[in-house]
């Protein structure tokens, strides 16, 4: 159902696209002149990504070295500043993907130098210090930090569902951008409407939402809409270094449990359990693990079968269609409508407007069939993931969910002893190692 919501629902959206623009040439009409900005210097660009590497190893610095709140705030702000409303959220990492998908599809388009470094940098980050991007480098997050007002804990079984939405997003955006479609991860954005200060209708009602959401729930774009943060999540689980709580030893005060807004806290677990379960855990987990490539095989079965009705959002295939119907059944569209205009433009060249879609329509097949597996793949690795059991002795972030925003680390006792806020005579004393198990 999330499918098919995400190929139709966005459907008349697309359709301002549907005719290409109408050929004046024969007649005295003068298309009017539309002013855009001037292209951005190319050391202005590189600028830009000298100061996303800039702001990255900052980051890292503050999060693992400094161990500091308020230097990942203050970095917030001026991430927020230079990337949000300066450089209005372009170029920005979360859209990138987008162009790295269309680059490999499509030989014609050159992706731009500091494209692949906005791409890149971030996840090559994560794979040291996990999500760093996230931790005040990102103005989407910044901003969603400076509006959240009373965090409310989101029930697990939501966190988990919605928790597979950005993977799916991310699948949405990289088909309709290899496609050469469009790039709805940037069209349907629903943070940057507010660096620009304007934009569609539907984008801003989607940034009320969206601002309105930010005052009680922690990050709601970056954990369950964000498919850049989909691509850190899986690279921060590979992360050699981790957030750590505590600069010592756990004292099991769970003072950090709640001073985590995004439900990134997990608890102590044994990692175990009792000998007459573990036969019914083994057989679900080896059930789970045959359902993964049926789930994979059913969604790009199914991806296969919506291919030709969500080719028809390319205005290529859309006029090719309508092309085909009104030689089949002639209809009279009027004088100079919009479809009128682009079927005479349509009947000018027929052959190379066939030819073209249906090699997009083959594009949309294999585009298709590999979102329908993909999205088989997350639900079916979710439910794995699910039914795993992980050891831990003490009070820790997961690596994936974790913005590394720093705000657990007053939270400690430890920390405080650390900073000079509390004296050492005050700390509880550690839990033994049995106690933990």
């Amino acid at each position: 159902m999330v499918l098919i919501f995400l190929l139709f629902g966005l459907s008349a959206a697309f359709a301002e696209q549907r005719f290409p623009p109408p050929d004046f040439s024969e007649t005295n009409h003068q298309l009017p002149i539309t002013t855009t900005p001037p292209t951005r210097a190319e050391w202005l660009q590189y600028l830009d990504v000298a100061v996303l590497a800039a702001g990255l190893g900052l980051a890292v610095w503050l999060i693992y070295k400094r161990r500091s709140r308020r230097g990942i705030f203050w970095l917030s702000i001026f991430s927020l500043s230079y990337f949000g409303f300066y450089r209005e959220g372009c170029v920005c990492a979360i859209g990138a993907p987008q162009n790295i998908a269309l680059g490999l599809f499509h030989s014609g388009y050159a992706v731009p130098v500091t494209v692949i470094a906005f791409f890149a940098l971030p996840l090559i980050v994560a794979l040291f210090a996990g999500r760093a991007f996230c931790a005040g480098v990102c103005p989407h997050g910044a901003l969603q930090d400076l509006l959240l007002i009373k965090p409310l804990k989101v029930p697990a079984w939501l966190e988990h569902g919605l928790g597979i939405l950005p993977f799916i997003f991310l699948g949405f955006g990289l088909t309709f951008a290899a496609t050469g479609t469009g790039f709805p991860i940037c069209r349907y954005d629903p943070i940057v409407p507010i660096f620009r200060l304007n934009g569609p209708s539907l984008l801003i009602a989607l940034a009320a939402i969206t601002v309105l959401l930010a005052m009680f729930v922690g990050r709601p774009y970056c954990r369950f809409l964000c498919p850049y943060g989909a691509l850190l999540k899986i690279s921060s689980l590979a992360s050699k270094w981790r957030v750590r709580v505590t600069p010592d030893y756990c004292t099991q005060c769970r003072l950090c449990e709640h001073s985590c807004p995004f439900g990134a806290m997990r608890e102590p677990a044994p990692g175990t359990i009792e000998p007459k379960s573990l036969v019914t855990e083994r057989r679900r987990l080896g059930w789970l693990l045959v359902l993964v490539p049926v789930l994979i095989a059913g969604g790009a079965w199914f991806g296969g079968e919506l291919a030709v009705p969500v080719s028809k959002l390319n205005p290529t295939v859309e006029l090719a269609e309508r092309y085909i119907a009104q030689q089949a059944s002639p209809v009279d569209h009027g004088v100079m409508t919009p479809e009128a205009l682009s079927l005479e433009r349509a009947e000018r060249d027929p052959e190379a407007l066939l030819t073209s879609a249906a090699d997009l329509r083959r594009r949309f097949w294999l585009a298709c069939v590999l979102f329908g597996g993909w999205i088989g793949l997350v639900v079916g690795l979710k439910l794995v993931s699910l039914s795993l059991r992980t050891r831990r002795t003490d009070f820790e972030p997961d690596r994936g969910a974790c913005f590394a925003c720093a705000r657990c680390f007053r939270s400690c006792p430890q920390e405080l002893v650390r900073i000079g806020q509390m004296p050492a005579s005050e700390l509880p004393a550690p839990v033994p190692a049995a106690a933990k198990a």
